[in-house]
């Protein structure tokens, strides 16, 4: 592992505490025990060793849907942030590598003839989204032939494919497991059309601290540290990303 120098502290802890976003819509990266009120998941683990290793507290700085967390990133309100790498995103933050992959897939209702993801990307056919999800700009770039309707969340999606304005629901698949109960008789095809890169990310111009996350990133892979917080959460369609290249 690099130095922790006083370069290194100015970028990740400029305040004595590092300070980390984190988007409370992505229960796999993120939750909040409604009784404790105690933070957990992937992104929470490897905050607080990211903070053991500073030698500083973590404070969670938190957001409800990955918009509003990429949009406060020139506002000073977070020192980090957990949430998917993107061109567009890269206009106003670094990234690290990724820490895991998580599978982006489609819920089609029950009468849908369609079985697998790569049947999706059809002339006719509507994609629903969350606005500016990882997936959805993935899917503005991509699609080629499909409709996308970007939606404000996951329950107005929802909404869509239930009353037939939607073919199909673009999201993660264990977000995706847990909606598919609120749609009865629906279901995820198989396959997946992209494998969203969950990054760490700072501000630009905090070369510093970049560079020492992203060691911090690949040390935590390799010692398994992203595997065990992966395996508490117990969801579905994530793994462990790759080292970087």
């Amino acid at each position: 592992m690099p130095e922790i120098t006083s370069a290194v502290r100015a970028d990740l802890a400029p305040g004595g505490k590092l300070r980390a976003g984190i988007n409370y819509g992505n229960f796999i990266l993120a939750q909040k025990d409604k009784a404790s009120g105690e933070s957990r998941g992937v992104a929470v683990d490897l905050a607080n060793e990211l903070g053991r290793r500073l030698g500083v507290p973590v404070a969670f700085v938190a957001y409800d849907s990955v918009a509003a967390l990429g949009d406060a990133a020139p506002t000073g309100a977070w020192d980090i942030a957990f949430l998917g790498s993107d061109p567009i995103r890269e206009k106003i933050m670094s990234f690290t590598a990724a820490y895991v992959e998580l599978d982006a897939t489609y819920l089609v209702p029950a009468a849908s003839k369609l079985k697998n993801a790569a049947e999706v990307d059809r002339a006719g056919l509507r994609i629903t989204a969350p606005a500016r999800a990882n997936y959805e700009l993935y899917l503005q770039r991509n699609l080629k032939q499909a409709k996308l309707l970007s939606v404000a969340n996951n329950d107005a999606a929802l909404e869509l494919v239930s009353t037939g304005q939607a073919d199909a629901l673009a999201g993660l698949t264990q977000g995706l497991v847990n909606m598919s109960g609120k749609l009865p008789g629906s279901r995820i095809v198989d396959g997946r059309f992209m494998a969203v890169q969950q990054s760490i990310a700072v501000p630009k111009g905090r070369d510093a601290g970049l560079a020492y996350l992203r060691s911090v990133v690949e040390d935590a892979k390799a010692s398994g540290l992203v595997a065990r917080a992966v395996e508490k959460t117990g969801a579905k369609g994530v793994a462990v990303a790759p080292p970087a290249k």
